[in-house]
């Protein structure tokens, strides 16, 4: 039996059943508002919920970029287990203050809750550096998932389909469903996704484990090959640690898809019971893929940081080629792989479209013609990001590095200010634009850690510093809402 063969088959067959779901949200839609097609009409469930918060936070960057990262520095990335857990803990900092406010005000965007929350003559710029950033970060976000589905696209169909075929092809896919279907067809599909995506992971891993006689046998052929795979960690890297569980902690929230999540759902029982569920998820997500990125450095030689990311593809080849069972099962995870890249992707788009049309050029009205704004607005990113797709020299952990030192930048205006009414606008602008500018400019200058610390994670305590320093030097100032001190479980509804 072929691997390659039914490989084209079964994207054939999984392109096909997206298209199918994209025409049935599409008959669900209520109307055309930016709030039924960006947000589900605010309809999702907790099950749904859960899975497409899943889906969308465990994408192409953790099944090919984290065990890429895993293959270069071996059992040290352990920690990538630690920093998903930090993003829950940060979840729960946010959402109970953020969701009653969201039902209060009716949020479509991160921009509604800024333009609520800060007023004055700075409100304006500090809602287009946000949404500047955020845009940023997305369309990092949706490059890393364009560049994924290339790879898994050529590498596990047996290089039937070119890498740049899969990256135009599979982009045009999901602009369609997500163009017709919105958010339900993203999160219908989500749901699908992320099941397929656990139980692809833990099939994966259960085959590498038994044909390798364990994970001991397995530690114990990695450090013959590459003893630094399990050394010790040094101090430098134990920094690099702990600035990793920071970045990724508080800039995960903050990516727009996150936050518009917390929006859609059907009421504060549904999003606390998925956040809940979220909690378990790195231990059977994130390490996993480590262990599988560790256990591979035994059977691959692979000399280029860039070729790293085809780890996972790699194995599926080698596991389908054995024939039988084990053709299907490779073609299971191939499509759990594909479908948690392409959830991401969705995701940013949706997102990216309500951003640009709503933040950054300010069409804040509930009719057709702004979601149709949002539509090619996210059209035209998505056909402008696949030239960088087809350039290949970045890895898709340096892609993930980059977004977050950008969304990082955006915490004072989020986490503090939602916390503490006497953070002032103009500060605040100020400091995301010292933030920016200084791990920007030292990023361009070669830099990209100091001692083990990322320069965003430095960038973002100048901006809190500038931000908080500021407002306590600075009058009083009209805030447009009274923070509230606690969620609502049922939101009302």
């Amino acid at each position: 039996m072929n691997f390659g063969v039914w490989g084209v088959i079964a994207l054939l067959v999984y392109l096909g059943a997206l298209v199918g779901v994209a025409e049935i949200a599409r008959r669900a839609k209520r109307d055309s508002s930016p709030a039924d097609h960006f947000l589900a009409g605010r309809s999702l469930g907790s099950f749904v919920l859960f899975l497409t918060l899943y889906a969308t936070a465990y994408s192409g960057n953790s099944l090919l970029g984290y065990p890429g990262r895993a293959y270069r520095d071996g059992y040290s990335f352990i920690m990538a287990t630690g920093f998903m857990m930090s993003i829950v803990v940060v979840f729960h900092l946010l959402v109970p203050r953020l969701r009653p406010l969201a039902v209060r005000h009716h949020f479509v965007t991160p921009g509604d809750y800024l333009r609520v929350r800060f007023g004055g003559r700075w409100a304006r710029g500090l809602r287009w550096a946000i949404a500047i950033l955020m845009t940023l970060g997305l369309a990092n976000f949706l490059l890393a998932q364009l560049k994924a589905m290339g790879d898994v696209a050529h590498l596990v169909t047996g290089g039937r389909i070119p890498y740049e075929a899969g990256v135009i092809g599979l982009a045009g896919v999901i602009l369609f469903y997500e163009t017709r279907g919105g958010m339900r067809a993203v999160a219908w599909t989500d749901a699908a996704q992320g099941i397929a995506m656990f139980v692809g992971l833990a099939a994966l891993l259960g085959w590498l484990l038994s044909e390798a006689g364990g994970l001991s046998e397995i530690t114990r052929a990695v450090a013959q090959k590459r003893p630094d795979a399990v050394a010790v960690p040094s101090r430098t890297v134990a920094m690099n640690w702990f600035s990793t569980i920071v970045l990724m902690g508080l800039a995960s929230v903050l990516y727009p898809q996150a936050i518009q999540r917390i929006f859609a759902a059907k009421s504060g029982r549904a999003l606390k019971r998925s956040l809940a569920g979220m909690t378990f998820m790195p231990l059977v997500t994130t390490l996993v893929v480590t262990l599988i990125g560790v256990a591979s450095i035994a059977r691959f030689d692979i000399t280029e940081a860039v070729d790293t990311d085809g780890v996972v593809p790699m194995l599926l080849s080698d596991w389908g080629a054995a024939g039988g069972w084990a053709t299907w099962a490779a073609l299971l995870v191939f499509l759990g792989a594909l479908s948690a890249i392409m959830s991401t992707a969705d995701s940013c788009l949706l997102s990216l479209g309500s951003l640009l049309s709503r933040d950054l050029l300010g069409r804040e009205g509930s009719d057709e013609a702004a979601t149709l704004l949002g539509k090619r607005l996210a059209a035209a990113v998505l056909i402008a990001a696949i030239p960088f797709a087809l350039m290949r020299e970045l890895t898709l952990w340096r892609l993930i590095e980059l977004k977050m030192e950008l969304l990082v930048q955006c915490v004072p205006a989020f986490l503090i200010a939602i916390h503490w009414s006497r953070l002032r606008t103009g500060p605040v602008l100020a400091g995301v634009l010292v933030g920016t500018v200084f791990s920007v400019a030292l990023t361009f200058a070669g830099v990209t850690r100091v001692e083990g610390i990322h320069v965003g994670v430095i960038g973002c305590l100048l901006n809190t510093i500038v931000a908080v320093g500021g407002s306590l030097m600075t009058g009083e100032e009209r805030v447009g809402l009274a923070t509230p001190t606690r969620d609502s479980s049922s939101d009302g509804s």
